[in-house]
């Protein structure tokens, strides 16, 4: 737990960051789905989304649930999400897959960080943060498997997206 958030804010605190980041990914293959070509590819990304849209979900009733102000930043998320989709995907599919390896990395992390916070707190909400973990490092695996590290420039577009990721994160917790 932070030491300057009682626990009922950091769970807050966790709701907010963790939906303001399923939203933005929902947003981020939904991007990549207006711009992608290849049939496979299309399918790849439309089974990530869809677990997406079941974490969305979540983190959307636990909002209603809780009585949990949303994240401010909601409408640039879904400008900015849509736009780092589409942007990595016109520039081919292993670009759109490398941005899912980027994000998905972060993501992990993140969420590393959140259950070793949570320790006894909140079980079930622990359990569905732990499952959907999961189901990120799929996508992380998944697009690797899809060549992600053989698009031109992956490190410095690998760097640049998990500096916006991160800095998403700091300013969804905030604001």
């Amino acid at each position: 737990m932070t030491s300057n958030l009682t626990k009922k804010e950091f769970i807050e605190q966790v709701i907010r960051v963790n939906h303001a980041g399923e939203f933005g990914a929902k947003r981020v293959y939904e991007g990549q789905l207006a711009a992608l070509k290849d049939k496979q590819a299309i399918e790849t990304v439309k089974h990530m989304k869809e677990q997406e849209l079941v974490h969305l979900k979540y983190f959307e009733d636990e909002i209603i649930k809780r009585k949990i102000r949303p994240t401010a930043m909601h409408p640039v998320w879904n400008v900015a999400g849509f736009a780092l989709g589409a942007a990595t995907a016109f520039m081919g599919q292993r670009a759109a897959y490398a941005c899912t390896v980027a994000v998905e990395e972060v993501i992990e992390e993140h969420y590393q960080e959140q259950l070793n916070m949570l320790g006894d707190e909140d079980a079930e909400l622990k359990a569905k943060i732990e499952k959907f973990k999961a189901e990120e490092t799929e996508h992380k695996e998944t697009s690797l498997k899809n060549e992600a590290e053989q698009t031109p420039g992956y490190e410095a577009l690998s760097v640049a997206i998990k500096v916006a990721s991160r800095a998403a994160i700091w300013v969804s917790k905030r604001i």
